[in-house]
């Protein structure tokens, strides 16, 4: 089945393009600036189902979904139970603005690893795969699985584990070319996700190192995979949807001008504030506008101001002394 079918997408490119789950930075201000400039499916930041399960405010605050936005639902845990009545309770809450339930089993994150879950499943595919056929028995939603080559060198098992997530009755899954123990670091292996796509009959979705519109037309032509996920290549640039899309449809993509840059940046913050009250927002919006501003002549003077900003004007004020500087130096 196709990608596009499976989760109901319009997308208008063959290979569907998704922003990935990222912690503390797809929340629903970058998720719709993301789903403008062309994403075609979203993910929330990474649940804890245990989180949900003891009633957690901020749990509950990560899968809150706005207005019309149909986003993938990312959850992570270890216990089969705790991942069904997660689901159950989340479909129940978000109704038709669920698309699917990702089950995170890729997070290489010390303190996820350490309580047996995200990374570390891979190192016990059967627990996993309990995981999976639980998450299919409470939802007629598609079930996806997000993963990694493997968690270390001696525990290199992604063609093994990808077989019994297939056979547990996984929708789709997404592969990440790196080891658990590299973390980000390196070059993502893009070489095993091929090999993946090759022995699995659901789609197979490709992740890592997707900075630019080459890369995407790259990691598709060499896996074959049916959708393309980014992650850190969106932060400060949501435009790469966009681009990607161009490039794959015309072999050629439009530049971005600071100008469209300080509007989007602008609009994040409003829609972040309207959410989150504007103190928050600001707060949390700061690292955001550290990756915008990335590449921007005086760009460490920015970024150092950046840090400073406490309301929407302050931010104003800044875009514009950035717009006049660069204007000036030409």
């Amino acid at each position: 089945m196709k990608l596009k079918n499976l989760f109901q997408l319009k997308s208008v490119c063959d290979i569907p393009v998704f922003l990935a789950p990222m912690a503390g930075v797809t929340d629903y201000a970058f998720r719709e600036i993301c789903r403008r400039q062309g994403a075609d499916m979203t993910y929330s930041e990474m649940i804890s189902a245990k989180g949900l399960k003891y009633n957690s405010k901020r749990t509950f605050e990560l899968a809150d979904v706005h207005g019309d936005e149909k986003i993938a639902i990312q959850l992570f845990g270890r216990d089969p139970q705790d991942i069904g009545y997660a689901i159950t309770l989340l479909e129940d809450k978000q109704g038709e603005n669920v698309r699917c339930f990702d089950i995170n089993m890729g997070c290489p994150a010390p303190k996820i690893v350490n309580n047996g879950e995200g990374a570390a499943l891979m190192k016990e595919p059967l627990l996993a795969a309990k995981i999976v056929e639980k998450a299919k028995k409470s939802t007629a939603l598609p079930i996806t699985v997000k993963f990694r080559k493997g968690f270390d060198a001696f525990d290199c098992n992604y063609l093994q584990f990808a077989r019994i997530i297939q056979q547990a009755g996984a929708d789709a899954i997404t592969i990440h070319g790196r080891l658990r123990d590299q973390f980000y670091s390196g070059k993502a292996d893009w070489k095993c996700i091929e090999e993946v796509k090759s022995i699995l009959h659901i789609p197979v979705i490709a992740n890592g190192d997707v900075f630019s519109p080459e890369d995407a037309r790259q990691i598709q032509k060499q896996t074959g995979a049916d959708g393309i996920m980014v992650a850190r290549g969106a932060t400060g640039n949501p435009f790469l949807f966009r681009q990607i899309k161009q490039y794959l449809q015309t072999g050629s993509y439009s530049k971005i001008d600071l100008t469209e840059k300080a509007e989007t940046m602008l609009l994040q913050a409003e829609l972040c504030s309207a959410v989150k009250g504007e103190q928050r927002a600001m707060r949390e919006l700061r690292k955001h506008m550290a990756w915008y501003l990335k590449g921007i002549r005086k760009a460490a003077v920015w970024k150092q101001q950046a840090l400073g900003l406490t309301s929407i004007g302050e931010l104003k004020e800044l875009i514009k002394q950035v717009v006049i500087s660069s204007t000036l130096l030409g």
